[in-house]
């Protein structure tokens, strides 16, 4: 107790030294909370709104489809596995998909396509592609003799709304498929590459084309939360228990984005390192200033008999009450500045590209890690560039200091 009135008379004898310490601390402190807090709300945000506009958070694969796909690798019993999906509480939404490959032809245009057969009404729910739609209109119904293209693929057949479209392509039983679609509308997803190759067609349409019966490529999940989807992954790969199926998170269908992210997202720890440097610097220089300033005062403490470690303890618990105090503070500031930033975000003129898509707004997000890593990262470093100066104020030398003062 003696010690905690003595640190406190000091950290309140020198105000200009301890405001200027604790404003160290608590800019650092606080600079971190709202970085951390921007970036991964940031992170967050660009992640939910690739997989949720396009992949879906979890997809459900035959073995080895993602590998090398193939029109062959199908979901065989996908009904049973509907019916899972319906069931598990944490799935919001889920879409099925076939893929083929093909040539399609408008008038003299040609181009090679990718064949992509899905669910009006669930593709809507799942991934919003009504909302993709930037000409002509999605499917009127389940199945229909209608074709979507991707915008780039468009402009290469010169094609417009109302023009009939010719797709070739090889089905499922080895027979040639051809047929005539009415062109209804005009997507544009964000990416493109993949709108320069989409070939949209209602789900059933598409497995009769290629003669697929009821069979999928794949299963596009999404769920209530972003950071459930292992666990919810893992939950489904039990309950659906079939051996040939994979049940996948986005960070495996879409690694080369979950590699781009990562790397990204390590430059937050080097900002972090930054602030810790600059709080260490100025915690040493102050504390450091303050000890060269008291030599008199640790030597009468010598003199009279108090041990090395009791001093050391003095001067460490002096910035120990002085971080506390400081991040309590900056805890206060940084909720109220990430709070902000969470419900207006920070908007860029031109935007920021990830994985093809446009993000033009930033929003922080407040949890639980952009506190406690600031915390013990600057709360460690204060202490440890203390330390020094506190053993230097421990070695005092009675004699010599009382002489010198």
């Amino acid at each position: 107790m003696l010690n905690v009135k003595m640190a406190f008379r000091n950290i309140l004898r020198q105000k200009r030294r301890t405001i200027f310490t604790g404003l160290s601390i608590l800019g650092g402190f606080t600079l971190a909370v709202i970085f951390i807090g921007w970036a991964d709300g940031s992170y967050n945000n660009i992640i939910d709104q690739f997989t949720r506009n396009r992949l879906g958070h979890i997809q459900i694969h035959k073995k080895t489809y993602l590998d090398r796909p193939s029109l062959y690798k199908t979901i065989e019993d996908a009904p049973r596995i509907e019916g899972i999906l319906d069931e598990t509480d944490a799935v919001e939404s889920w879409a099925p998909r076939v893929y083929g490959s093909g040539l399609a032809a408008v008038g003299e245009k040609s181009a090679g396509v990718q064949i992509v057969g899905l669910d009006p009404q669930r593709e809507n729910a799942t991934t919003r592609f009504d909302r993709k739609i930037v000409e002509g209109r999605s499917f009127a119904v389940a199945r229909a003799e209608e074709v979507v293209l991707g915008k780039g693929l468009a402009e290469v057949l010169q094609a417009e709304t109302g023009d009939r479209v010719v797709l070739f392509s090889q089905a499922a039983d080895g027979s040639i498929a051809q047929d005539l679609y009415l062109l209804v509308g005009i997507a544009a997803t964000g990416d493109d590459l993949s709108d320069r190759m989409s070939f949209y067609l209602p789900l059933v349409t598409a497995q009769e084309y290629l003669v697929l019966d009821d069979r999928l490529h794949e299963i596009a999940i999404v769920i209530d939360r972003l950071n459930r989807v292992d666990e919810i992954a893992a939950a489904l790969s039990g309950t659906i228990d079939d051996p040939a199926l994979s049940v996948d998170p986005w960070q495996v269908f879409a690694r080369s984005f979950y590699e781009a992210m990562r790397a990204d997202k390590a430059g937050m720890w080097v900002m972090l390192i930054i602030i810790v440097v600059i709080v260490a610097v100025g915690v040493l220089n102050t504390v450091l200033m303050s000890v060269l300033e008291r030599r008199r005062e640790y030597g009468l403490l010598k003199a009279v008999g108090t041990k090395p470690r009791r001093i050391v303890r003095l001067v460490l618990l002096e910035i120990v009450i002085l971080s506390l105090i400081a991040m309590t503070l900056g805890a206060g500031l940084g909720l109220g500045v990430n709070a902000l930033l969470s419900k207006y975000g920070i908007r860029f003129s031109s935007g920021l590209t990830y994985g093809g898509m446009v993000f033009d707004t930033m929003k922080s997000e407040i949890n639980l890690r952009s506190f406690v890593i600031p915390a013990l990262t600057v709360f460690v470093s204060a202490l440890a560039v203390s330390l020094v100066p506190a053993v230097k104020a421990a070695r005092t030398e009675p004699a010599k200091t009382m002489r010198m003062h």
